[in-house]
């Protein structure tokens, strides 16, 4: 039966408190204190002897959840039993005393204990261990590799196909990556095992009618009228391929060297039983379709395009061509959870022990739960009421792309509903000033409507709790400077002009705010670097770092900051450094990778030094150091002008390089690193850059991920490279170098900042799009199918459900904004256009309450503890001269009088300081002055030994066993050696 939903907060705060034998779904907007109600759930449980701490179960979305929700319940249990009476504080103190006994954990955490506790009945090793993710990356490319070798003997279809496609654009990977990069996906999917269709598809006669259609427009195309006509240029591509499939056609493939162009990395041929090469010209086909010119022929300009023959002609057939060829592309088809769910599915007797040693289970964040999970959790709670109870909230649902989606919460919550249970909103948010709640509702209440289409969630306003704060601005649009490209024509933005632009706005703007002396505060006190966050859509555009120009902007402004899960490690130039000296150790025959070790920040050797190295003794072998220098090589290397004494520095490098070769297998590969970089002073090197916190913490990481490493399994030296080497064409975090709490502007993405708050929050990369033109995976959870594009194709189902998965992406982007805007406590900052929005970006939804209507963007009211602006245009810089029209927002303060009102400042780009210049050299430069007393010198090296010693000593101690641990086999053959021995004397005594 359907019961009643509870929108009321009080009601609901109280019934998760009191109503403990009914199934509560609790629907929890940003910053309502879901966590709390958690556990003020979990206490009364306790508390009325409903379950004890051992058949709890509280599942949450990270690791890190799970510990603060074990800490937050801890700290409960003592204030609850210092304050409880009667039967209730013998059973809290139990609790408190038996809190290690419940199962607070990820979900994937409490799989791995169950199927611990059931190996046999799970068919699994009782002492498995979790694959870490380097362990996992090596045992699927070593199973990758055994298959490719045998694949390969006889290349099947979609293997032969793939292997024909060339790499375009962005993309990177060669056809064997792509092989790699589908089978890796497939194997995260294969929970969802269903085939995909591949409906009846006749590619010889398609293609033959593509061909055809190819020497058409070809034919139409090759007479024009002038050689620089647009449209005959940009379908120079249509002519070549015709050309060169003409030759095929009549006398085999182009020589090497006879001027044709070739479109495919592999030569497309005849096959050798005469057969047309049909891979070879789907793949060329497939690559037109890429082809920049074709894809976006320019029409040119008047009637005629050539005697005979009308610009519209050659303008339809090459329209008919580029649909036909999209068309082609598209209808040419190219362990824990499984193992714990198929265990309480498919063993009743599992599922009845289970299912009555739990009694009551907690579910934090329902709504980025997968199918799977959902099922494991259901299975568990066989509909007793009140055995379930769920948090989570659908606007917040922002992790399609790990499996989950607001339809599979909506489905569980409609059984739960079905079976009696109740839903609960909270709507009371104690995180946000008035201000931002107001903006965020008059933002989302229109684009939240509840779709179940677009699997859109419907919209619940927040609710205030905390006093409004009328002494400075809680929302500020922070205008682009200069958005506008130095090109003619129309005024339009510039997508590459914004991104240069708006870093530097931002951090001009959080140099504004530290500065105590403009007065901004947060709870009465200065606004610190440590409270600000600039969230992002994503990290790496196109191989580039997002990240990258507001931290240069941040740090040209001596800014202190802290990337959270940067993914640009492996480019880093200190990790590139490292990785070519160790490859250099490992292959001193390669003169390259020794030149590059030589030449990089540990040994900073200039080139001219480098050059007249290589060209008096002929090379960099660490192995061969000239005599003259300090080596032992016996080779006759005659020498000649000036002696070598400046070239030392060269030779010593060398020398370094060949002992850390000689022993690099006879010792640990992070001892092999520390070596290197103690014996280069690397850590004072990288220190004394500017951010050389980063620096130095990103190379100390590359000896942790060689403790890694070793510790699951590495053997070799030689591996280990292989390892970064691989790990290069990926993405990696960089190291962090601050701690929770210490001071510095935090750069994360949404996804990393979802659950956390900040007092400031500057939303970023504007022109980052909401969601992708086409569909990346389709999901049917009731049929077990996961449709998806691999290697450059996609399946017959993804395409049939294109459109609402693109839509339900673009509903998802939606969300992913709501959460950006709803981390804020204090100050939501917002970049914008001063004339117009950008159109299409992931902060779209945001426009409708940070522009004002038309009529009043001209007019704008000082705001409280805001600069004079002086300025009555919000873009700094326009081409051609021109000037604000009546569409350009004035700077200053815009009331609005939707979603109970709020206020936006936006600001003036003349008050900032603009156009910082990043620091160059060293920092420090009083360390390292060069004409210094000599006592000074000797004093300094005096308190160097003197720490060395000590650490020395300290490490002697630290490595010496202070307590001895012994088994009681071992004790007991301790005692009976000793009295053993003892025995022996008195019998030699007694001899003697």
């Amino acid at each position: 039966m359907m019961t009643r939903v509870i929108c009321d907060d009080a009601d609901a705060r109280q019934a998760i408190k009191d109503d403990l034998d009914t199934t509560l779904v609790v629907e929890a907007a940003a910053g309502t204190g879901k966590t709390t109600e958690l556990v003020n759930r979990i206490l009364r449980v306790l508390a009325t002897g409903r379950a004890k701490m051992i058949e709890i179960v509280a599942v949450t979305f990270t690791e890190k959840a799970a510990g603060e929700l074990k800490l937050r319940l801890r700290a409960a249990l003592e204030h609850a039993r210092a304050t409880a009476d009667g039967d209730e504080r013998p059973r809290l103190e139990l609790a408190l005393a038996t809190l290690e006994e419940a199962r607070v954990n990820t979900i994937h955490g409490f799989c791995a204990e169950l199927l611990r506790e059931r190996p046999v009945e799970a068919s699994v090793d009782p002492l498995f261990v979790v694959l870490t993710e380097p362990e996992a990356d090596r045992l699927y490319t070593r199973a990758f590799r055994a298959w490719l070798q045998e694949a390969l003997t006889d290349p099947p279809e979609g293997v032969r196909r793939a292997l024909r496609r060339s790499s375009f654009g962005g993309d990177a990977d060669g056809p064997i990556d792509r092989l790699r990069n589908a089978g890796r996906m497939l194997a995260e999917w294969r929970d969802f095992p269903r085939s995909w269709t591949r409906p009846a598809f006749d590619r010889g006669a398609t293609i033959d009618r593509l061909v055809q259609a190819l020497h058409q427009l070809a034919d139409l195309t090759s007479r024009a009228s002038s050689d620089r006509d647009n449209l005959f240029v940009d379908t120079d591509g249509v002519r070549r391929l015709s050309r060169q499939i003409q030759l095929e056609q009549s006398v085999g493939p182009p020589a090497p060297g006879s001027g044709e162009p070739r479109h495919s990395s592999a030569a497309s041929r005849t096959s050798p039983n005469g057969r047309t090469d049909l891979d070879g010209w789907e793949a060329r086909l497939i690559d037109l379709t890429r082809d920049r010119g074709f894809s976006r022929t320019r029409k040119g300009s008047g009637y005629k395009f050539a005697k005979d023959v009308t610009r519209t002609e050659v303008l339809v057939a090459r329209d008919a061509l580029f649909a036909d060829l999209q068309q082609f592309r598209k209808d040419d088809f190219a362990d824990l959870l499984v193992r714990a769910r198929d265990l309480i599915r498919d063993d009743a007797h599992v599922r009845r022990h289970l299912r009555q040693k739990f009694a009551r289970i907690f579910v934090d964040e329902f709504q980025d739960t997968d199918p799977i999970q959902a099922e494991i959790l259901e299975l568990l709670a066989d509909d007793v009421p009140g055995k379930l109870f769920i948090v989570g909230d659908p606007k917040q649902a922002i992790y399609r792309f790990r499996g989950t989606d607001v339809g599979t919460y909506w489905d569980v919550r409609d059984r739960l509903e079905a079976c009696g249970g109740r839903v609960l909103h909270l709507t009371t948010s104690y995180r946000s000033v008035p201000e931002i709640q107001h903006f965020v509702n008059a933002a989302f209440a229109h684009e939240m409507t509840g779709n179940r289409s677009t699997l859109q969630a419907d919209y619940v306003p927040l609710a205030q709790s905390r006093p409004a704060t009328a002494g400075q601005p809680a929302v500020v649009a922070l205008p682009v400077p200069k958005p506008y490209g130095r090109g003619g024509g129309p005024l339009r933005p510039s997508a590459k002009a914004i991104e240069d632009s708006l870093p530097d706005a931002v951090g001009a703007f959080i140099e504004w705010l530290v500065d105590a002396k403009n007065g901004w505060t947060i709870e009465g006190r200065p606004i610190q670097p440590k409270h600000i966050a600039i969230l992002f859509r994503r990290f790496v555009s196109f191989g580039d770092d997002v990240t990258r120009p507001y931290i240069n902007a941040i740090e040209a402004r001596g800014i202190p900051h802290l990337l959270v899960g940067g993914k640009a490690f492996h480019g880093r130039e200190e990790v590139e450094t490292v990785r070519a000296a160790l490859a250099a150790i490992e292959w001193p025959d390669d003169e390259l990778s020794v030149f590059a070790a030589l030449k990089g920040s540990l040994f900073a050797i200039d080139d001219e030094h480098l050059l007249e190295f290589r060209h008096r003794f002929g090379t960099f072998h660490p192995f061969r150091i000239p005599k003259e220098l300090g080596g032992n090589s016996g080779e006759e290397l005659a020498l000649t002008g000036e002696p070598a004494a400046h070239l030392v520095p060269i030779a010593e490098a060398l020398r370094l390089l060949q002992q850390l070769h000689r022993a690099r297998n006879y010792r640990p590969v992070a001892e092999t690193i520390g070596r290197l970089l103690a014996q280069t002073r690397a850590h004072v090197g990288f220190m004394l850059r500017p951010a050389g916190e980063q620096a130095l913490a990103n190379v100390l990481h590359v000896a942790e991920l060689a403790r890694q490493y070793e510790a699951v399994g590495g053997i070799s030296f030689r591996g280990f490279i292989d390892e970064l080497r691989d790990g290069s064409s990926m993405e990696a975090a960089e190291a962090p170098i601050l701690e929770e709490g210490s001071d510095g502007v935090r750069l994360m993405t949404v996804h990393k900042a979802k659950g956390l708050e900040f007092p400031v929050v500057i939303l970023a990369d504007l022109t980052c799009r909401m969601s992708r033109a086409e569909a990346s995976r389709y999901l049917d959870a009731s049929e077990r199918l996961c449709a998806m594009k691999i290697g450059g194709w996609a399946p017959h189902e993804l395409h049939e459900h294109e459109d609402v998965e693109v839509r339900r992406d673009e509903a998802e982007g939606v969300r992913l904004a709501y959460v950006a805007a709803t981390r804020a406590r204090d100050l939501l900052v917002v970049p914008a256009l001063g004339d117009e929005p950008w159109d299409g970006g992931w902060l779209n939804p945001l426009n409708r309450a940070l522009y004002p209507p038309i009529a009043t963007r001209r007019t704008a009211t000082r705001g409280p503890k805001c600069p004079p602006f002086k300025s009555k245009d919000s873009v700094l810089l326009r081409p051609n001269d021109e000037v604000a029209g009546l569409s350009t927002v004035c700077p200053g303060r815009h009331t609005f009088a939707d979603a109970g009102g709020y206020s936006v400042v936006w600001w003036d780009p003349t008050a900032l300081r603009l156009g910082a210049e990043a620091p160059f050299g060293v920092r420090r430069e009083d360390l390292i002055v060069k004409d210094v007393p000599k006592h000074v010198i000797a004093d300094g090296r005096t308190r160097y030994d003197a720490w060395q010693l000590a650490r020395h000593d300290a490490r002697a101690r630290g490595a010496s066993a202070s307590v001895s641990v012994q088994t009681v086999n071992e004790w007991v053959a301790t005692v009976d050696s000793v009295q053993d021995r003892q025995e022996g004397q008195e019998s030699v005594s007694i001899a003697n």
